[in-house]
Parts: structure tokens; sequence; C-alpha cells
């Protein structure tokens, strides 16, 4: 056990909590330390995440300890910078953020400590070399997957348009009048048209690939996107579409090279589904060209590769460790 990473984690009763703990119990090379939840202290984590019970007997602890390699802030948003101002950590702990406050440029410091883009198919190498890391959005990284290769050879010339719908589970463990059973089951909505606040961090890491794409907000945004709620509970399916020259077989010898290094992402032309990649850090990717219009499907687990698994991912790049370590999950197949 001594050699293995000892981990943090801070709000670990939440949906992104829960899944960090299925993910890191399984770890080959990790060791829980600690699981910090104030209002579930002195429980077991199988009291609030029924599905482990027989797997662990570690409870929640409202304690803090210095005796760890890693820290995860599975925390809403604007309570990570909150808790790292309240609680000052250790130079050495690395941390990762799974909320939105440390990715965006001006957001990224605190002081001393500077939070790297974490979306390992765009910033692997920064990773790498990283001690923070701001874990992308679960929206944002599904739809910069799909539009990453168009960045890199500068081809969004034009607008972009993205409809996506992602499960109830995207809108975290708290209810909420749009996330009651009734509310949601049967039924389809569209929020936050046109002004997700995912855009800024996709527009930002298309602007690092493709240097005259617009940073959202502003009068040249290029990028439409209509989000929904959907009635099932996770996954993100996206849609996206623009002009583009290249054909069919040529853009996806683009995508599939773009990603060739990278083991969670795979680029195919034929049908993709949710069930595909539901419970895996996986993204597909479906190519299709229509007209002057290239049109990619993107879809991923949210609670996983958009959350958790992706920020395990990123631990094991700045650990040293094989990308896909404690990530080879299967898909719920039927």
């Amino acid at each position: 056990m001594s050699n293995k990473i000892k981990a943090g984690i801070i709000g670990g009763a939440g949906y992104t909590g829960g899944e960090m703990l299925r993910v890191l119990l399984n770890h080959p090379n990790v060791e829980i330390a600690f699981v910090n939840s104030k209002s579930n202290a002195g429980n077991y984590l199988y009291e609030v995440h029924t599905d482990l019970f027989g797997d662990t007997e570690l409870k929640f602890s409202s304690e803090l300890s210095d005796g760890i390699d890693v820290l995860f802030l599975c925390v809403g948003h604007g309570d990570a910078q909150k808790f790292l101002e309240a609680n000052p950590i250790a130079n050495y702990i690395r941390i990762i953020d799974l909320s939105q406050d440390f990715r965006l440029t001006g957001t990224s410091n605190l002081k001393p400590r500077t939070f790297i883009y974490g979306l390992p198919e765009l910033n692997k190498t920064s990773i790498k070399e990283a001690s923070n890391i701001a874990n992308p959005g679960c929206f944002a990284t599904c739809i910069q997957l799909g539009l990453l290769p168009l960045a890199a050879k500068n081809l969004l010339l034009n607008e972009v348009h993205i409809a996506a719908t992602t499960g109830s589970t995207g809108a975290g463990q708290s209810l909420s009048p749009t996330s009651h059973f009734t509310w949601r089951n049967d039924n389809l909505s569209v929020y936050k048209a046109f002004n997700h606040q995912h855009l800024k961090e996709i527009s930002q890491s298309l602007n690092q690939l493709q240097n005259d794409f617009p940073i959202y907000p502003g009068d040249k945004n290029k990028l439409n996107f209509i989000p929904y709620r959907g009635d099932f509970t996770r996954g993100i399916l996206a849609s996206i579409y623009t002009e583009c020259d290249l054909s069919e077989e040529e853009a996806l010898a683009m995508y599939t090279n773009f990603y060739a290094e990278h083991p969670f992402t795979h680029v195919t032309t034929r049908d993709i589904d949710l069930k595909q990649v539901v419970n895996t850090n996986k993204c597909f990717i479906q190519i299709k060209k229509h007209g002057n219009k290239i049109f990619v499907i993107s879809i991923m687990d949210n609670l996983l590769k958009g959350a958790s698994g992706q920020a395990v991912q990123n631990m094991n790049l700045m650990f040293g460790l094989e990308e896909t370590a404690g990530l080879k999950l299967k898909a719920n197949a039927f």
C-alpha cells in the first residue's frame, strides 16, 4: 500500500463524488485516505452510495489530512475556490477540481496555485507537468471533442450549430423543480439556449487551436448551442454541424489521426448510441457529410468522461501512470 497514490475527496456524497469513489476503489494504484462530507461524517460510504455495500468499510470524515498526494474537489460551482481559501492545502498536494471555478483564463490562478485546463485530448503534455487541474465541464468535453480536429486545421470558418441532450445526473444531486422524477420522466425541455456557461470554455479551447476563433461572449460568436434535459439518468449526445469543404473520407481521416494517441476517444462512420459509452470513460464520435455540411455526433457519459473518469485520467497523467489505469470500464450493452 505504501507505494500507492494516497487520495482525498472533498464532497464525496454527491454524484461526482460517488463516481470518484467507484473508480478509485478499484484503481490498482490508488488508496483512498479520506472522504470528506460534513453532513455525513461518521456514516459508512455505503449508507449514502448503497451500491458500495460489500466493497468498502470506509466512513465519511469531517476532518482533512495532509497525508495525501492528490485532492479531488467534487463540490459545487463556486465552492471549490471558497474551500481552498478557507483551507490552505500543502503545496506538495496536487489538486484536481471538478467545479468550473478555475477553468477560464483569468480565473485559473489562486495564489500560489495555477490550474491547467484538464482536457487530455487538448493539453496532455501540460497535464503531465501540472500540479493543479481544472477538470472540464460535461457538455464542454463532449462538444469540444466533436470540434477540436476542425479547429486544429483552421476549418471552423462558419457558424457552428449544436444540439445536445444530457441526463438528469448532469443537474447534480440537489433537487430542483426540473430534476424531480415526476417532472423529468416522459419529458424533454430546452434550457439556457445560446448562453450555456460551458460555451466560454469551449470557445477558449477552440481558440487555443484556431487563434482567429472568437472567444465567447462576443458579437462574432460562432457557437449556436441548444442544450436539452433528457428523460434518462446519464449520458450526453451532441449533434453538431457546420459548413466544411472536406469530403467524408477526408474528415474521417482527419479525426482519426487527431485522436490516434488518445485511448478513450474513438471515431467512426457507423451509427452510435449512448448505451455504447454510458458507464465508461469513452467518447465516440460519428462523422457524416451532408452536402457542404459536416455532421458530427459526439457521445459520452457525463459523470465519467464528463467528470470523475476524466479527473482520474488526469491524475494518471500527472503521476506518470498508464493513462487508462482504473478506467477500463464496461458499458451496459442492454
